[in-house]
């Protein structure tokens, strides 16, 4: 089993393939590393100072154990079939499973359908996966920005504040991000989610134009903006390191 620290995350990846996300916390009143699952994932918290080889060492040795509770719960990312040319797969969409055929044509081109994404493919296929992949990018991050753009023309209003532009890109670790210049960045796997969890991601770093810490007056903000907001950031703990898996499988080796 090997590790990486990222962010606020432990990230364990199995022998099997499957790659584990923990949510490591100091808290002030910890007196002993402690590992606890719930439906809503895995956490480990530990007293403020702790060195981060002392978590690691902990979560090693209890790795069997969580691994175990984990699966139990579902909450294990499982390798998923990778992307090839000519197969139907599924994939979320938008929070609801879509079926993706190929088909040939003169140009290259996403068709949309109900419950249906078509990947239009033309000849020859040399090239056929780096332009599949592309393709699904380009879609994905137009479904954002339509999105985006309808709900900003609804906030702008209430918070008095714009953001000075958007970008969308595949983020490792993170669901969104506010720039010191004030541009909002997206990660592309909200595409695949739900619309309220995208939602809740750009209230969320609209609101940091007001406050930039994430101190109870932003909370109200957020709660002012999209009152739903725990409901959605629960769902994404829940289903956040799938979404990032299938989108990786999807368009892995897309530049940014």
């Amino acid at each position: 089993m090997t590790q990486h620290l990222e962010g606020d995350w432990l990230e364990l990846a199995t022998a099997s393939g499957s790659t584990i996300r923990v949510l490591k916390a100091a808290h002030p009143r910890a007196r002993r590393l402690r590992l606890t699952v719930t439906p809503k994932g895995a956490r480990v918290s530990y007293p403020h100072g702790t060195h981060p080889a002392q978590v690691s060492a902990f979560l090693r040795h209890h790795a069997d154990w969580l691994e175990r509770k984990l699966d139990e719960l579902h909450l294990i990312v499982k390798p998923l079939p990778p992307l090839r040319v000519g197969t139907p797969t599924e994939f979320p969409l938008r929070g609801e499973t879509v079926q993706l055929d190929w088909t040939e044509g003169p140009y290259p081109r996403v068709d949309a359908g109900e419950g249906t994404l078509t990947l239009v493919i033309p000849r020859p296929h040399t090239r056929a996966l780096p332009v599949a992949r592309g393709l699904l990018a380009s879609y994905f991050e137009s479904q954002i920005r339509r999105d985006v753009s309808r709900w900003l023309a609804g906030y702008v209003p209430q918070l008095g504040l714009a953001p000075t532009a958007l970008r969308v890109r595949p983020m490792k670790s993170l669901w969104g991000s506010l720039d010191t210049r004030d541009r909002i960045n997206l990660d592309l796997a909200l595409a695949l989610a739900p619309p309220n969890a995208l939602k809740y991601v750009l209230a969320h770093e609209l609101c940091h134009l007001k406050v930039r810490s994430h101190a109870p007056r932003f909370w109200q903000q957020v709660e002012g903006l999209f009152p739903e907001w725990r409901e959605q950031r629960d769902w994404l703990r829940l289903n956040g390191a799938w979404l990032k898996t299938e989108l990786d499988r999807l368009i892995a080796d897309v530049a940014d």
